[in-house]
């Protein structure tokens, strides 16, 4: 297994180095005529980007000073973000590079197959005697020069200039790509609405609100300035009942405390309840748990309370198996009336096989992100059942919600975060 692990560990060592080697070489090496400090400021730049993004996760994993974190997670996490769409601008240039040299070509051949107009030639000027002043030099181009004899036009080969251009849009549209994307976190999520039928919900529960918010990730980067935000959004909502479906914080109460604080304004006639996610579980999840209590919030940990017109469970997230503190469905759902409808709570969408086992109607999930970061959302979508919004299984429905904030960059793209109001239908309405 060690072996293996090594093995992995050289494969994406190699894959990274050869992507940023890559990299360098559209953006510096080949837009440069040679060695020199335009290279060097590249490779710098690329190498010190790295290191503050390995810096900001061991930081958050090691538990460093919270003032420490936070100074490397916004350069590092934002580098994480820039490198991977400058790699995936420069591959989309490969196909714009041979079009465009082509054109360059052939406008090269057209201009040196047009014959020049004949011109008569200028009359010779006397020279004035014992002037001896000798004709001033004439550049490459038709400039005049300094007299001091013939200059080299320094315009750049065709080459140099598609690899300039090349480059310096792919630079663009990267660094636009992951500005745009961190502006959609930090302005906060978006509210989206979703209509839900239960063939068990009675006829007196007919528009019944869930607020559904998950993966705000309060950390060294999403403090509480965007807690408050979140909060706000829920509040304007109106909902009957809050459902905070895990990865709240990347951090501990100790660090992180405050930045919850605003949690306690959170308004539903029916209260607000939270479930553990994965993040829980690095961050000290038993702590967590009290703060959210303290704050007003209503931890389901394995349990379900009988609202008056339908049963709202929750269990662990899955994470929590490795401290004894995982999923356990049938002390959430064993014993209820099975002629009730239900909704669980559970953090990551894996969930639902369980939750179809045990007549579950409605299972609220995050986790995915809905991806994040394109392409990402791609091999979150091998990994998880429903990447985001609604989907059936058997009799019992899955919403996904893609999350209010995001972990490690803050940055979102064709993936952008809500918050989810559930309006519950009933087919006897």
């Amino acid at each position: 297994m060690a072996i293996v692990f090594v093995l992995i560990a050289l494969l994406v060592v190699a894959v990274l180095v050869t992507g940023n080697w890559y990299v360098w070489r559209r953006l510096f090496r080949d837009t440069t005529r040679g060695p020199g400090a335009v290279r060097r400021a590249g490779a710098v730049v690329m190498a010190g980007g790295w290191a503050l993004t390995v810096g900001a996760l061991v930081a958050e994993r090691g538990g460093a000073p919270f003032w420490l974190q936070q100074v490397l997670a916004w350069p590092g996490f934002l580098w994480l973000a820039l490198a991977l769409y400058l790699l995936l601008a420069v591959l989309a240039g490969e196909l714009v590079r041979p079009v465009l040299r082509r054109v360059l070509e052939r406008r090269a051949r057209t201009a040196a197959e047009v014959p020049a107009p004949a011109t008569a030639p200028a009359p010779a000027e006397p020279i004035a005697a014992g002037a001896g002043a000798a004709p001033s030099a004439v550049t490459a181009s038709g400039d005049e020069g300094d007299g001091s004899g013939p200059q080299v036009s320094a315009a750049p080969s065709r080459r140099l200039f598609v690899s300039r251009v090349v480059g310096g849009a792919a630079a663009a549209a990267a660094v636009g790509t992951v500005g745009y994307g961190t502006y959609g976190v930090l302005r906060g999520p978006s509210v989206k609405r979703v209509t839900v039928p239960l063939a068990k919900l009675p006829r007196a529960a007919h528009g019944y609100r869930i607020a559904v918010v998950s993966d705000i990730h309060l950390g060294p980067v999403l403090g509480r300035g965007f807690a408050q935000k979140v909060v706000d959004t829920i509040n304007s909502t109106q909902p009957d009942l809050i459902a905070v479906v895990g990865d709240l914080v990347d951090g501990s109460v100790k660090d992180l405390g405050p930045a919850a604080a605003p949690l306690a304004q959170l308004r539903a006639r029916d209260g607000a309840f939270f479930v553990t996610g994965n993040h829980e579980y690095f961050s000290g999840a038993e702590q967590w748990v009290e703060e959210v209590r303290r704050l007003g919030l209503v931890p389901l940990e394995n349990a379900r309370t009988e609202l008056p017109h339908f049963d709202l469970a929750g269990v662990n997230d899955v994470a929590g198996e490795s401290e004894g503190q995982g999923p356990d469905y049938a002390k959430a759902l064993g014993d209820r009336d099975q002629g009730r409808a239900c909704v669980l709570m559970a953090h990551q969408p894996v969930q639902i096989h369980d939750a179809v086992d045990h007549g579950v109607d409605l299972q609220l999930s995050g986790h995915t992100h809905g991806g994040q970061l394109f392409p990402g959302n791609l091999v979150a979508g091998l990994a998880n059942p429903t990447l985001a919004g609604l989907e059936r299984y058997g009799d019992t429905q899955l919403y996904v919600s893609r999350g209010a904030g995001a972990w490690g960059p803050p940055t979102r793209v064709g993936a952008p975060s809500d918050i989810t109001v559930i309006e519950l239908a009933s087919r006897q309405a």
